[in-house]
């Protein structure tokens, strides 16, 4: 129980790791730690939520520290510095468990959305890109590639806060998704890219 509260407490000890992540839709390292967090332990979690389950198992650090899936330097070479089934990781090998194809829990959206960044440290952001996958895509069964994308969006800048949302108008999708949005912070050359699985009806 000890450890649970300590790890829980990673993410906000330090500026070195003060970041964020989208929280709606729920990231999947971010949806496992909120569902799961206070109760990893579980064994209720490998039926319930079986990605989250192999998730912890491969690496927990991954959920403790959702709020910092970020890498410095790519001078927005972003596909060419970022390979085909690495994207839902940011290429960070530390979370690879995050794009593996399976079962992810999914946020129910209609194709008018609003997609919400919690950024503890207000950032701010040079802009957001925001993609989703092509109809025919299978997340269940498949990692993520640019290929399997069409960009949305690409936003203007944000001034530092906490909180930021923008509205996103989906094409023509139903069904199961992945919505993949990349996140230029405005303070240093930093990309964030995370993965959220959506059910679009």
């Amino acid at each position: 129980m000890v450890f649970a509260i300590v790890a829980g407490m990673l993410p906000f000890t330090g500026a070195a790791q003060a970041h964020g992540t989208i929280i709606n839709p729920m990231s999947r390292a971010y949806q496992c730690w909120k569902t799961w967090g206070s109760q990893h332990m579980n064994p209720a979690m490998q039926q319930q939520d079986p990605m989250c389950w192999r998730a912890f198992q491969a690496n927990p650090d991954t959920m403790w520290n959702w709020m910092s899936q970020l890498r410095d330097g790519l001078g927005g070479q972003y596909q060419a510095r970022t390979p085909d089934g690495q994207l839902c990781s940011n290429a960070l090998s530390r979370n690879d468990s995050v794009n593996q194809p399976g079962a992810w829990k999914t946020t129910t959206v209609s194709r008018n959305l609003t997609v919400q960044l919690y950024d503890q440290a207000s950032h701010g952001a040079d802009y957001f890109q925001v993609y989703v996958t092509k109809q025919g895509f299978n997340p269940s069964t498949q990692k993520l590639g640019w290929g399997n994308l069409d960009l949305i969006t690409t936003t203007g800048r944000y001034a530092p806060a906490q909180n930021i949302s923008f509205n996103v108008s989906l094409p023509a999708r139903s069904g199961n998704h992945i919505l993949f949005v990349l996140w230029r912070a405005s303070h240093l050359d930093q990309t964030y890219m995370w993965c959220s699985d959506i059910n679009v009806t």
